[in-house]
């Protein structure tokens, strides 16, 4: 390939043809700087050209009134929020924070002064923030609640009741009171027991984490927090007069208007749905038309309008069409809420001017991050699910939420606080926001030396087994337990007197009394164990859990996770450990691509689960059997094969 590149270039029609092949290198190393260059100015770049654009905007809003100020407004406003994004998102940040610092840079009260008054943004970014709350409801799915697990049902119910009292007992120390007219302990104390679902969802999504067993509690909780946040949004409007037949009253108009939502959407809103799942614009304008319909009953029965969004979300969010109108409404919505925290930051007094609003924030984070393992590793280790979950899940959670902001500016635009609490609020959601994204990142080593700390102090954790129990004598072992290892053992319990001559090692045993799992999910160990298969609570990325977990007489030991799912380890480095402590078993391991596959046939596996080119396999036939007459009754057998079907793990 290098002489055929060379013989091109000593081509006649190239005029570098006399060039030695040092100059061509040297030319090739300036382009790939100059290109280098290109992109490191391009930072400074962008920022000159959009302080020169919201330099333009300024001058031109301080000229004029109406409408053209308010665009003028936000222009500077989009802008500001584009430059700060660009430098959240380098850094790593959440972009709902750059919003929040784009507010006060351009902001009248710390900033530049580049917007005079935040009232130009109100109107826009109260849009945002109804379709953020509908969206909101879409995703609240009231079906999966009802499958919700004991340990989820009480840590999703206590752990706002837990939180909200000790912030109670937190802020009444420092000096926080609540009497007539002031409302600061409420608020502080409600705001600070919500977590952000954006934050969390959005780093477990890259983290391959949403649908672990931390990931499932995680999201359940933050579920339960938004039906918090409602029963809140029902109440604040009564706070001035906080008379009990009122707020009575107020629960009532809210059942009425979730009553009249889930009737119109079930006999009315179903059926329009329906005529129009074909023209994905209609299905966009029946969407909103929807929310701001709900919305205007909301506000007729003097309810808050944001309410009246999150109902109209939930009322539809068991509608097939269901992601189709929140990937729709996501764009609109993300435009109107980066308003809506630019105006936010443009409302955050200066701190130099009242230094105790960050010392109170800086203190008031630290003891939110405390109350969350408070409020939820007692409940969940109580039921049994280990310490490294009951640790994984409050270190997801360790953080304010974006509603928390939402509620606090509806208190602010009421009367009932002041901008010093919606300041410390902000301030706490700024501080709790970059830890806990930190936290998050590095939760299973953060896990690891938490666990090892609680060790200390006498709590146990469920691996923590009696010495009888540890010599399992099993001949397959399989070491961690998702949906590839859940199939194979559906597949050995329904055919395991068709293979058990094949597969079994021992006469005297069945092929599942030849089985043990180690993995550290407790559900997984309850259904494994109803099933007859040994399961053993363990992190299989510690190589004293292996050897606790008794597999060194094991004659073959299986992993079917990937290495983009397993978290502190990997296939071949799990392979190594596993040849230390059984040197003769015969090892399977997972690989998710060809050059991996073969550096693990290198370092001695026997086998090589590459899924991608196993589901091909079985795919070719398939195709080549639908392409023929009579498919129908293929695919009906396929349904009720599958529905036939009962795994550990759907």
């Amino acid at each position: 390939m290098r002489e055929t590149f060379l013989k091109l270039f000593q081509h006649k029609s190239f005029p570098f043809v006399k060039f030695p092949i040092r100059h061509f290198t040297k030319f090739s190393y300036s382009y790939i700087l100059k290109n280098i260059k290109q992109k490191i100015i391009l930072i400074p770049l962008i920022t000159i050209i959009s302080t020169f654009l919201i330099s333009h905007f300024a001058l031109a809003s301080s000229g004029e009134s109406g409408g053209s100020h308010l665009i003028s407004s936000i222009g500077i406003s989009v802008l500001a929020a584009m430059i700060l994004a660009f430098f959240g998102n380098y850094i790593k940040q959440p972009l709902l924070l750059s919003y929040i610092v784009a507010g006060v840079i351009i902001g009248p009260k710390i900033g530049l002064k580049l917007v005079s008054s935040s009232e130009d943004i109100k109107v826009i970014s109260e849009i945002g923030l109804i379709l953020l709350l509908f969206m909101i409801g879409l995703e609240i799915n009231m079906k999966k609640l009802k499958e919700a697990g004991k340990s989820l049902l009480t840590a999703g119910v206590f752990q706002f009741i837990i939180c909200v009292c000790l912030g109670f007992g937190f802020f009444y120390l420092i000096g926080y009171t609540f009497t007539e007219g002031n409302y600061d302990l409420i608020y502080l104390a409600v705001c600070l027991g919500i977590s952000s679902t954006a934050i969390v969802v959005k780093i477990l999504y890259d983290k391959f984490e949403l649908d672990t067993l931390a990931g499932r509690l995680t999201l359940g909780i933050l579920v339960f927090q938004d039906i918090w946040a409602i029963v809140i949004l029902a109440i604040q409007p009564n706070l001035a007069e906080p008379d009990f037949l009122q707020i009575l009253w107020s629960f009532a108009k809210g059942v009425i208007l979730v009553l009249i939502s889930l009737l119109i959407s079930k006999y009315i809103l179903g059926r329009i749905y329906k005529a129009i799942a074909k023209n994905p614009e209609l299905i966009l304008a029946a969407s909103l038309a929807w929310c701001f319909l709900i919305c205007g009953i909301a506000n007729y029965f003097e309810l808050s309008l944001e309410m009246g969004a999150l109902i109209a979300g939930i009322a539809i969010s068991t509608f097939p069409y269901n992601l189709d109108v929140i990937a729709k409404i996501a764009n609109i919505r993300n435009f109107f809420l980066m308003l809506f925290f630019v105006g936010l930051g443009m409302m955050i007094p200066n701190p130099m001017d009242n230094i105790g609003i960050l010392a109170i924030a800086g203190i008031a984070s630290v003891f939110l991050i405390a109350t969350r393992f408070i409020s939820i590793f007692p409940i969940l280790h109580a039921f049994k699910n280990g310490n490294r979950i009951s640790l994984l899940v409050p270190i997801n959670l360790s953080q304010i939420s974006e509603f928390s902001l939402v509620i606090a500016a509806i208190g602010l635009a009421m009367g009932h606080i002041g901008t010093d609490i919606l300041s410390i609020i902000i301030f706490v959601f700024a501080f709790t926001s970059i830890i806990s994204t930190y936290m998050i990142q590095f939760s299973h080593s953060l896990q690891n030396t938490l666990n090892k700390i609680i060790k200390k102090i006498g709590i146990k954790d469920i691996e923590d087994i009696p010495s009888e129990t540890k010599s399992v004598d099993k001949d397959i072992a399989i070491l961690g337990f998702f949906r590839e290892a859940s199939s194979l053992i559906r597949e050995i319990v329904d055919h395991q007197e068709d293979i058990e001559d094949e597969l079994k090692l021992d006469s005297k045993k069945s092929i599942k009394d030849d089985i043990v799992v180690v993995d550290f999910n407790p559900h997984v160990h309850e259904e494994l164990n109803k099933i007859g298969i040994k399961a053993i609570y363990g992190d299989i990325s510690n190589m004293d859990t292996l050897q606790h977990a008794g597999i060194n007489c094991a004659k073959l030991v299986i992993s079917t996770i990937p290495d983009s799912i397993l978290k502190g380890t990997n296939n071949l480095n799990m392979m190594r450990h596993i040849k230390k402590l059984c040197p003769n078993a015969k090892i399977i391991v997972t690989a998710e691509s060809t050059t991996k596959a073969l550096e693990l046939y290198k370092e001695g596996a026997d086998y090589v689960f590459l899924p991608r080119i196993l589901a091909t396999n079985q795919l070719i036939p398939v195709i080549e059997l639908l392409l023929q007459k009579g498919s129908e009754q293929f695919k009906n057998e396929e349904i009720e094969k599958i529905k036939s079907r009962d795994e550990i793990i759907d």
